[in-house]
Parts: structure tokens; sequence; C-alpha cells
């Protein structure tokens, strides 16, 4: 009897074990992503751009439709670029997605974009990003459990033309960029009313910013490696280099106070 017993008992470990281990392989693992919008800035009264969704491609032939995973938008609608830049961003999705490489990814337009200049706002032509939306290239892996951090960066000024008789079109220029994997520049132009455009350049790459009212400047999204700074104030005052900023991935380089002399 006391052989019985102890078999039973031996048999529910077993059992206990079997159904763990089966739990176990049941759990689809998971990473908490956040998508933030933020722009380079642009001569314009606004830019208004209409974010109707976001998706996710995780399937390892780029070409196929399947794979799309739509997120969960926060805010569909019109997003005004230009109150997003010089460091500003806002967030878009905040949520859990399936662990796993991601190649794409894609953002759909709807139809109310435009730009306002002067005052007066002209529609913005946008053709191929209501249908088949603007696809960016992403290549990286959502790790179970490590919170995934990406940015959008509109280059408002890159991406409207003007097609003549007072009409526009949206061609959007745009790059995407992580936080674990690129770095940022900061620093204060003194005086603050020179109010310089401010251009990080790194080869053949520029990534650019105005500088506030204070005199304070950031430029996120930065790769590593060293950088030129040209500053192209307002009339009045003296252009300006500055050389060798160094950037590394994950942190933001102080280039300090920059003085700009009057002419």
């Amino acid at each position: 009897m006391k052989i019985f017993k102890s078999l039973s008992a031996i048999s529910l470990v077993i059992l206990s074990l079997i159904f763990i281990q089966c739990s176990d392989d049941n759990v689809k693992l998971t990473t908490p992503v956040k998508i933030r919008l933020t722009d380079a800035p642009a001569q314009y009264d606004k830019v208004n751009i209409d974010i109707q969704a976001i998706q996710f491609h995780s399937s390892n032939d780029e070409n196929t439709e399947d794979g799309w995973q739509e997120m969960n938008l926060l805010n569909a609608g019109i997003y005004d670029l230009l109150e997003f830049n010089n460091g500003l961003d806002t967030l878009l999705v905040d949520q859990e997605m399936p662990s796993g490489t991601v190649s794409q990814m894609r953002l759909i337009l709807g139809a109310n974009n435009s730009v306002v200049i002067d005052g007066v706002s002209y529609d913005l032509d946008t053709p191929s990003a209501q249908t088949s939306g603007l696809k960016f290239q992403i290549h990286d892996d959502f790790l179970a459990g490590i919170e995934y951090k990406l940015w959008i960066d509109f280059d408002a000024a890159r991406s409207i033309v003007s097609t003549g008789n007072g009409k526009y079109k949206l061609k959007p220029v745009i790059r995407t960029f992580n936080e674990a994997t690129s770095g940022a520049i900061s620093g204060t132009i003194s005086p603050a009313e020179a109010l310089p455009t401010i251009h990080a350049i790194i080869g053949l790459d520029t990534i650019s910013t105005i500088a506030e009212e204070n005199g304070s400047f950031l430029i996120k999204g930065l790769q590593a490696g060293t950088y030129k700074i040209d500053l192209m104030p307002v009339d009045g005052f003296a252009e300006k280099e500055v050389e060798d900023i160094a950037v590394s991935n994950g942190s933001v380089t102080d280039a300090g106070t920059i003085e700009i002399s009057v002419n």
C-alpha cells in the first residue's frame, strides 16, 4: 500500500512538471514598444500630417503582404510637425508587441494633409501614402521584456514640393532611429537672438535643427562618429563652423556655449 501511495505521489509530480512545461511552451513572448513622432524644422507656419495607421512587418520575405501587423495608434488624426522639433516629440504608440525580428514599418496617411505659408493653408497631395503607405526599413529585433523606443523623424523642409500655381505635394523624407543605436548633440547659442539653423554633418549626411528662442538646441538620432556643426544665423550675424564633435551611441554630447559674432 505504501509503495502504491509513493508511486501515486511521484506520478502527480511528473504530471505537474509536464503541465508547467506545456504552459511555458504556450507563453508568447512580448516586447513593450513605444513609437514617437519628431521633426526637422522648416520655414512654414504649419505642416499638418494626417496619420491614420502604423504597421510593422515581421515576415522574412519583405515583398509579401503577409506578416504586416497593425499597431494601436494612441490618437489617429492630424499632427502639426512643427510642434515637434529640436528634441520635442509626441507619443504615437505604446503597447506590447510579439517579440522577434522586424524588417519594415509602414506609416499610412489620410487625406487631410496641408501646409500653411504666410497664414494661407494649401492642401498637400499624398497619393502613395494614402494607398500602400510610407515604408521604412527597420531590420531590428524586438527582444522579450526589453523596451524598444523608436522615433519617426519627418524632415518637413525637404518633404514639401511646390508644383506651381499655388499647389504643393508631400514627398516625405523620413528617417527612423532608436535610443540604443544613436546619440545626440546639445548646446547653447550666444547671443540667442542669432537663432541659427544648425546642421550636424558627417560624411554626406546632414541632420538639422533650429535653435530655440533661449539659444538652446538638441539634435537627436545621430549615428556614432565625429561631426562638424555648421551654424547659419539670421541676418546681422556671422556664419560659424565647429569641428570635431564626437558622438557615441546612447549618450548626449554637450557642445557647450557657441558664440556667434555680429556682422
